[in-house]
């Protein structure tokens, strides 16, 4: 066996191949970014083929810096973006135009169709998700609806729908030439057809869409061989399949029921483990899959999606012109000891969970002349945290769970400022792992474990390491005063737009 795991990580932006040893440090890792294409207002799409050609590079160039070859590794696993929807065809390999990205929002009537036609509630039940453009089904429906030649190649069996890891993993087991056709759980659970009860294709659903069983591909378990891969890595065993959150949370090793992590990106994604029985949210939360090792049951999740909280600090830094560099932020935030009573409610396009309000736009609120930039950058900085707090706050309703400690990973976990603060507003510990690159190391994990490269959950426990814990600080009346002081202020957003 292999001394090493590599983990393909596509992302929204770019694809990445990391290499990691046993005590999951980093060995080998290359990057390339894809381009994005926006054809008009709320559309965005991607060029499979430049991922695909793209994750090709990035194999061979880890591979060959680091002077590393396909016996050195024992397992591959693959993450990705979620909900990216591409159509192909079997013979040629072929897609039938651009992916469809997590982000667009052509599907917004067929979405509304479905609602009228008094279906919100038989999706929420069966899937665990709202009628929403975020997802795969309505996309599906879109290209099968919109593409003429489609039609005639679905009666000839031509036809195959995929998510990213399932274009990726066909491409590398063969293609045109036996390709395997499959996706995992968790990315099977974003596409608004899959029933979370039985983890299998629901056929009603599919009917309601007009979508044929036939393009659909197997539904597997998110760590167990797949099949090898050909070309590149020839003979690897492809064993671990998890879209990108769920990666996070197999890589923040949250095994256990009430276990969260919170990823603080552009926007940020909080997933909290409820075990093995799915939860239905009562307070604007998605129910998903989290994981499935092998053949045990399946672990649930709840999922809170914030829209914006990095894209905040770049607004203060590309509209604004207050900071010049992200980084600027956390020090023109200390120069003040308070917010000095300002909030900021960056409610851009509507306010996601567990509001789910698209008439809502930002605020900033509570300025007096003794207000300045400092107070801005900080209200911004706790914008974050203020959201995380009521997205927590939803998990804890839903599960009747208490969070004990937050895991975070992502970008803006820099900030040490904005990491206290999060700890006061949670009135509970903030983690930062020692491994920061959690979603890559979360595909590798579910790799290795499958081929006993891991020979359990409790050896990557053992792995995680943590750089920083943060405390509350602050007391529970000074917290509360100051997130009643927030619920005001997103009060105020409401019934913008009409």
């Amino acid at each position: 066996m292999g001394n090493f795991v590599g983990a393909i990580d596509q992302g929204t932006t770019s694809t990445r191949f990391i290499v990691f040893d046993k005590q999951g440090n980093i060995v080998a890792v290359n990057q390339k970014e894809h381009k994005q294409f926006y054809p008009s207002p709320g559309l965005v799409e991607h060029d499979a083929l430049e991922i695909w050609r793209n994750t090709q590079d990035v194999i061979q160039n880890a591979m060959r810096i680091s002077g590393l070859s396909n016996e050195d590794i024992c397992s591959l696993g693959i993450t990705n973006q979620r909900e990216t929807t591409l159509l192909w065809n079997r013979t040629t390999g072929q897609p039938y135009g651009r992916a469809l990205v997590w982000q667009d929002t052509r599907t917004s009537e067929i979405c509304s169709d479905l609602e009228s036609k008094g279906y919100k509630e038989l999706f929420q039940v069966r899937t665990g998700l709202p009628l929403a453009t975020y997802f795969s089904g309505p996309k599906i429906k879109w290209i099968l609806e919109n593409n003429p030649v489609i039609s005639e190649d679905l009666k000839n069996g031509q036809v195959l729908f995929g998510t990213m890891d399932t274009w990726l993993i066909w491409n590398m087991t063969g293609g045109i030439k036996g390709g395997i056709h499959i996706t995992d759980v968790t990315n099977a659970s974003r596409t608004m057809l899959m029933n979370l009860n039985t983890l299998q294709w629901d056929e009603n659903l599919l009917d309601i869409l007009g979508i044929p069983r036939s393009i659909l591909p197997e539904i597997v378990s998110s760590s167990s061989v797949f099949g090898y891969a050909k070309d590149q890595l020839a003979g690897v065993p492809i064993s671990g399949d998890l879209g990108d959150q769920q990666a996070a949370l197999f890589g923040q090793c949250c095994f256990k029921p009430g276990e969260a992590k919170n990823t603080y990106g552009t926007g940020c994604f909080m997933l909290m483990n409820t075990g093995n029985i799915p939860v239905q949210s009562m307070n604007g939360l998605l129910t998903t899959v989290g994981y499935r090792i092998a053949d045990n049951p399946a672990v649930y999740c709840l999922e809170g999606s914030i829209a914006i909280t990095g894209a905040l600090v770049q607004w203060l830094r590309d509209n604004l012109q207050i900071i010049e560099k992200s980084s600027e932020i956390e020090p023109l935030a200390r120069t003040v000891t308070d917010n000095g009573d300002v909030y900021f409610v960056p409610a851009f396009s509507g306010l996601f969970a567990p509001y789910w309000r698209s008439d809502a736009r930002g605020v900033i609120i509570g300025l007096t002349r003794y207000a300045n930039k400092g107070h801005i950058a900080r209200a911004a900085l706790e914008a974050t945290a203020y959201q995380t707090r009521e997205v927590l706050d939803a998990m804890q309703l839903d599960s009747g769970t208490k969070l004990s400690t937050l895991k975070v990973d992502g970008g803006m976990v820099v900030n040490e400022l904005l990491m206290q603060f999060q700890s006061d507003i949670l009135e509970v510990p903030v983690v930062r792992p020692s491994i920061t690159e959690t979603t890559a190391l979360g595909a590798a994990y579910a790799a290795g474990l499958a081929v006993g490269y891991w020979s359990n959950t409790d050896e990557l426990i053992a792995n995680w390491s943590k750089d920083r814990e943060w405390h509350p600080s602050m007391s529970h009346e000074d917290s509360q005063i100051l997130f009643d002081k927030w619920k005001k202020a997103v009060q105020r957003t409401f019934n913008w737009t009409n």
